[in-house]
């Protein structure tokens, strides 16, 4: 049987194949590092890593080791943590973010429903941007974000809002004549992108590269926030499939917006990362999801 600070010390390595660095993080030194991992390797009966002077890569069977590890420590950590959760009950501080200004009427019910549930857990709000959402959630900045699907690689749901889609196009724009448009329409004309970091599943959903039939959707240019885009449209650079939401909180007199006539809803809700649901993240979605219902 392994002890725990052996495979510590293995994954760690595993993950910054430098001895230097896994001491540090450990805060042990190169040393005590190096006797472990000749310990694991006696135990094992075969190499874990191959070393040079300048390299530390993992052998095949060290990175079979460390795949088989990983998510098993993983879920070790989060057993414990749901142990320590249930016994403390629901206190600390939760970290709570919204996207869009048209979350935060929902995120403010919901808030003030936990609260009313959990009152020695205080809440955090701030608003997120699109360049910061996934980097607040990885490194625990932020505990549940409240913004809309897909958010790939995330817990998604349940969702609190849905809206039509609709396609913002400049003032003077041909399209404000149309009643509603298709998604077809994208084919005719470029489509203003979101920042390079927004997930892939979120652009392949918003701004798809083709329409429905197949036809190839021109890449217009990509702004970095949602305010910036709505100005690049408002340029003519190109048009941008929004939610309906979007007519009410950003009004604009340059910008139009046409109802989407065979796009399906878009939903919102509340989402987080998988290895921190928490006690506190758990009773925020319950409360979220409440709030929620009550208003429907």
């Amino acid at each position: 049987m392994l002890e725990r600070y052996e495979v510590e010390t293995f994954l760690t390595l595993a993950e910054e194949l430098h001895f230097g660095r896994t001491a540090e993080r450990l805060r042990v030194s190169t040393g005590r590092v190096s006797h472990v991992i000749k310990k694991l390797e006696r135990q094992i009966g075969a190499p874990l890593f191959a070393r040079t002077s300048r390299v530390v890569r993992l052998t095949p069977i060290g990175r079979q080791l460390a795949d088989e590890l990983a998510p098993l420590v993983a879920g070790m950590d989060e057993a414990v943590r749901r142990a320590v959760d249930a016994g403390r009950g629901v206190t600390g501080t939760l970290r709570v973010a919204f996207l869009g200004e048209w979350t935060a009427p929902v995120l403010l019910r919901a808030v003030a429903l936990f609260s009313e549930r959990h009152p020695d857990c205080r809440v955090e709000v701030h608003e997120a941007q699109l360049s910061t959402t996934r980097s607040g959630l990885l490194d625990g900045s932020t505990d549940v974000l409240i913004a809309s699907y897909p958010f790939d690689g995330m817990v998604n749901g349940p969702a609190l809002l849905t809206e039509d889609r609709m396609l913002a196009v400049p003032a003077d724009h041909p399209l404000t004549r149309e009643r509603s448009v298709s998604l077809e329409v994208l084919a005719d004309h470029p489509v203003v992108q979101y920042p390079p970091v927004t997930s892939a599943e979120f652009k392949r959903d918003r701004t798809p590269e083709r329409t429905p039939s197949g036809r190839p959707v021109p890449t217009g240019p990509a702004g970095n926030t949602f305010s910036e885009m709505l100005s690049l449209v408002a340029m003519g650079r190109g048009v941008l499939p929004v939610g309906e939401h979007t007519r009410r909180y950003y009004p604009r007199p340059d910008v139009a917006y046409v109802p989407i006539h065979d796009a399906p809803p878009i939903q919102r809700g509340p989402v987080w990362l998988a290895s921190n649901t928490t006690a506190r993240v758990r009773e925020f979605v319950r409360a979220a999801t409440d709030a929620s219902s009550t208003d429907r």
